[in-house]
């Protein structure tokens, strides 16, 4: 049996060109499960369905290694889950040499995917650790430049302790209060919660 195995981050981004070069490989739609989560780990629905249906000698089909997920240790652990306890075979599209199925059914095919995997993935770490370690320092240099970070202060007109009081004296609704001091309803409650804390 065939699967296919297709994963966007957020409910906004499209599977379209993912599905588009499955479906040309003829796979049955029955047979495509796709997630719209974070790849940071493999809690997720459809990999989870997926995986319970996978035999022995079945084959599973990703367009690349990160619509797998993003943590290379946790790559190789689910690669070795699938293809050595499963005894599944996986097929990458961007990657070609990413197919156990080289060389047959011997174990040369399932060796080079191995190595080439483990290389692949070490080199995806190491560039995750390279960016985070350029936005820390990104960070540091702005914060001794003098650059905030965070959501700037609010700046609440000189009649806010009025309107809350006429809202808490019921002349006024959280919407109405809000709108003349011009904020959020959450921020409005969040001002209501600290008036009375001072009240008190």
């Amino acid at each position: 049996m065939i699967y296919a195995y297709i994963r966007v981050s957020t409910k906004q981004q499209k599977i379209d060109r993912q599905y588009e070069e499955i479906k040309a490989l003829n796979v049955d739609d029955k047979n495509i499960y796709v997630d719209k989560e974070s790849g940071k780990d493999f809690e997720r629905i459809k990999y989870q369905k997926m995986i319970k249906k996978l035999k022995k000698d079945d084959l599973l089909i990703i367009k690349s290694i990160d619509r797998l997920g993003r943590n290379y240790q946790m790559i190789i652990e689910e690669w070795s889950k699938i293809t050595k306890t499963i005894g599944a075979d996986i097929k990458v599209l961007d990657m070609p040499l990413l197919d156990t199925r080289i060389e047959g059914k011997n174990l040369v095919g399932k060796f080079i995917s191995d190595i080439v995997l483990q290389v692949l993935s070490f080199v995806a770490e190491s560039e995750r650790n390279n960016i985070k370690q350029r936005q820390a320092e990104g960070i540091r240099i702005a914060k001794e430049k003098g650059i905030k970070f965070g959501r700037p202060k609010i700046i609440l007109p000189k009649n806010t302790y009025e309107i809350i009081d006429k809202f808490i004296n019921r002349e006024l609704t959280n919407t109405e209060a809000a709108k003349i001091i011009g904020i959020s309803k959450g921020t409005f409650f969040r001002l209501l919660k600290e008036y009375k804390k001072i009240m008190i």
